[in-house]
């Protein structure tokens, strides 16, 4: 059409030639300053590049990196190895662009299969069904000196059935402590789960065997998931944001003092958020139920006095959950066969 366009009379205007072609003015214009559309060229990945290796020389390099010497080699150990050995085929990076041709590229070496574990989901409908423990540093200010503070708690009350603190970490003080806890509150056989990481004092064959013995039934974390044991991480928290938590001890004895206080708070006193402002003892024991309704009676006697104060109606005293779970099934998985694999224990300890 720019032909057309070129050899239109001269008396025509090329307002009426490009009216009449269909074509823009602004693009005859650009035409005539800029010349003709050049063809368009091939691009460089399509043409032949004179230093690439041929076909054979291609087939070459692949077959030495896939013989029984080299398959679990990468390029570059391939490529110094040849070069001691006098031998250039190509260059590394040419190396890697092969195997990716062929899809051979990544990992050479055999691999672990990768590892399943099933989430942990438990339920404690009442205390001493579950507890939950783990094993914390307390530094001292002797540079690199740390303590290990072990911490059992039940994870209906949160409340601590047992405590230790040591200058070392091992599998036998972990069988200890359960020990003495399992005595001290007469749990009978296959009462209890107690769930743990999987540290090695807590993955240890001997303390399994520890708890195979009293018929505690076992439950581990998922390798690197630090929620799946997040009511001893929580509890950890709480006592490392303590205003009086030194940061750093000065010794042992010192240490030990603190956590003997820091304990008997926590047990007593705490009104935990978790709790509905209830402490792990009251809950643990069952005496929530008579404070309850002490709180009851002081809004009562507060809604009397004063009802315009309370905008949503009488207020009533929130009790703590009547089931506490670690990683609850969701609502959209409930009577699958994931919620009942990852549930038979529990049940069948409580008798369902």
């Amino acid at each position: 059409m720019m032909t057309v366009v070129r050899e239109k009379p001269e008396r025509m205007p090329v307002s009426t030639a490009c009216r009449s072609l269909g074509l823009n003015r602004s693009s005859v214009y650009a035409w005539r300053r800029m010349g003709p559309p050049k063809p368009a060229q091939r691009s460089r990945k399509d043409s032949v590049q004179p230093k690439a290796l041929s076909a054979a020389e291609r087939k070459i390099v692949l077959d030495t990196m896939t013989t029984d010497a080299f398959k679990d080699q990468p390029p570059v150990a391939i490529y110094h190895q040849l070069l001691q050995d006098g031998v250039y085929l190509a260059s590394v990076s040419t190396m890697h662009r092969l195997l990716r041709a062929d899809k051979l590229n990544g990992e050479r070496r055999h691999q672990r299969a990768p590892q399943h574990h099933a989430v942990p989901r438990l339920l404690a409908h009442a205390p001493n069904e579950v507890w939950t423990w783990d094993i914390t540093k307390l530094p001292l200010t002797q540079r690199g000196a740390y303590l290990s503070l072990y911490v059992v708690m039940d994870l209906f009350s949160r409340y601590v059935v047992a405590w230790m603190l040591s200058r070392k970490e091992n599998s036998s003080l972990a069988q200890q402590l359960m020990s003495e806890a399992v005595a001290r509150y007469d749990i009978a056989p296959e009462q209890l789960t107690l769930h743990q990481d999987r540290g090695s004092p807590m993955t240890a064959t001997s303390f399994i065997e520890c708890l195979a013995d009293r018929k505690i039934i076992a439950s581990h974390s998922r390798p690197r998931v630090s929620n799946d044991n997040a009511f001893s991480e929580s509890q950890f928290k709480t006592a490392k944001y303590q205003p009086d938590y030194p940061g750093k001890f000065q010794s042992f004895e010192q240490a030990r003092a603190w956590c003997v206080d820091y304990f008997d708070w926590y047990n007593t006193q705490h009104h935990h958020s978790g709790l509905a402002g209830f402490t792990p003892e009251q809950v643990f024991t069952g005496d929530h139920i008579v404070v309850a309704t002490q709180k009851q009676a002081a809004l009562d006697a507060m809604y009397r006095t004063h009802p315009e104060r309370f905008v949503a109606g009488q207020p009533r005293v929130p009790m703590p959950p009547h089931v506490v779970a670690i990683n609850p099934v969701p609502p959209e998985l409930k009577g699958t066969e994931e919620d009942r694999v990852n549930f038979p224990t529990l049940q069948a300890a409580r008798g369902n």
